[in-house]
């Protein structure tokens, strides 16, 4: 069931005031499920029936999945820097410094992935590279977040539509160690702007995330809010790429819908200007952009009502959505390895009940999931680094303590 306590970590040594204030807000693990599950079936499923429409796997998830996964980490990332009680002084830069550290890690295993061969777009470096650059931003305040995402949204693509012809064109999908090292220019740009997720324009994800997370999420008008605004959002930034595509692109209405629905081939090149009326699945464009953080907020928000009535759905996902980070590694790997490859359906059922059954039991059993238990690791280490200089350095208390004692920093799940 979904529930309303301010979900918080205390930091070592801190006395818990309440145990209801550990309490995770289950819904936003569950959705953190439903985009993984997304995330799986465009990788597995066919985009296509056969007599050439576009699947409900493609039409529900394309471009959406992904973007929920980008948002529901922003959310996060702000519950790790008090949520609702926004920390001050040493406290932030104590969680600035492990979300950082927490940044390096995703990166390290995303290329390590890679070396496998999932042949997808693996998203983890992407994100390490969206996460250090939400760092300075931790302590801003939902309105000025909303208006950063905004921001990222439409000058995002615009810096993207005019260095794609400067930056080298990637040599390869996912990036390595090796193309770090050997290739570093066009490896920061592929991660930046050229790439599958490029990072500065999917910053507005992150940006609405972190807005989102700070505030009151135990609240159903909050909720409410969230998914009529976020309906309101996505429907008009498709109406307004229609239309535009329409009078821009000179496609026909059917024409227009199909590109917005299925992704069909562009009928300009990508690093055309008239590109950017475009809300194309996966396009990073900004009224793309402005429709995925819509119903990205339409899925949280519908999460957070429903919970009461349907809780026994979301505590089977819930657990599940608290080790994405685990079950999205092992969902490349088992792509990798070919097993049930020309069995897409089998394939996806296979691995959304293994992940499923995986999340209950370990959570049951052993808590936090394998990987996020060593990323989380080095994020303590580092936040706590930070923390032990202030009250090392005379042998006196922490002038900031009060601050860390204040309620509101939560333990990050997912990547």
């Amino acid at each position: 069931m979904f529930n309303a306590a301010n979900p918080r970590v205390p930091e070592p040594g801190e006395q818990q005031a309440k145990p209801s204030g550990r309490k995770r807000v289950t819904a936003i693990d569950a959705a953190r499920c439903l985009a993984l599950i997304g995330m799986m079936g465009i990788h597995v499923l066919p985009e296509e029936h056969s007599g050439g429409n576009p699947s409900l796997t493609w039409v529900l998830f394309a471009g959406r999945a992904s973007a929920l996964f980008a948002l529901l980490a922003g959310v996060s990332l702000a519950f790790s820097s008090g949520g609702t009680r926004p920390l001050r002084g040493r406290p932030l830069k104590a969680a600035m410094a492990g979300v950082a550290a927490r940044a390096l890690v995703i990166m390290a295993i995303g290329m390590l992935l890679a070396y496998a061969g999932p042949d997808v777009e693996i998203i983890l470096a992407y994100y390490g590279v969206m996460f250090l650059l939400a760092v300075p931003l931790l302590g801003l305040t939902p309105r000025v977040l909303a208006v950063l995402s905004a921001v990222f949204a439409i000058g995002g693509p615009i810096l993207l539509q005019a260095v794609r012809n400067v930056i080298p064109a990637p040599e390869e999908d996912n990036l390595t160690f090796g193309t770090l090292f050997t290739e570093p220019f066009s490896t920061v740009g592929q991660l930046l702007f050229t790439g599958f997720y490029p990072a500065v324009p999917w910053m507005a994800y992150m940006c609405a995330g972190l807005a989102i997370g700070k505030l009151d999420l135990s609240s159903r008008r909050i909720a409410a809010w969230l998914a009529a605004g976020g309906a309101c959002l996505a429907a008009a930034a498709w109406a307004l790429s229609w239309l535009l595509m329409i009078g821009v692109l000179q496609l026909s209405p059917g024409e227009s819908a199909g590109l917005l629905v299925a992704g069909e081939d562009p009928p300009v090149d990508e690093d055309d200007w008239a590109w950017l009326v475009a809300a194309s699945p996966y396009s990073s464009m900004p009224l793309e952009l402005l429709h995925t953080i819509g119903t990205s907020m339409v899925a949280l928000g519908v999460l957070i009502l429903a919970g009461k009535y349907i809780h026994q759905i979301i505590d089977v996902l819930a657990p599940a959505g608290s080790m994405t980070l685990t079950l999205y590694s092992g969902h490349l790997l088992f792509l990798a390895s070919g097993v049930l490859g020309e069995e897409p359906f089998a394939s996806f059922g296979l691995q959304v009940g293994a992940a499923l059954l995986f999340g209950v039991l370990w959570r049951n059993l052993a808590g936090r999931g394998p990987l996020e238990s060593a990323v989380s690791a080095v994020a303590t280490r580092a936040r706590n680094a930070v923390l032990g200089k202030e009250t090392t350095k005379a042998g006196k208390p922490d002038p900031d303590k009060q601050d860390s004692d204040r309620p509101g920093a939560a333990r990050p799940s997912g990547p």
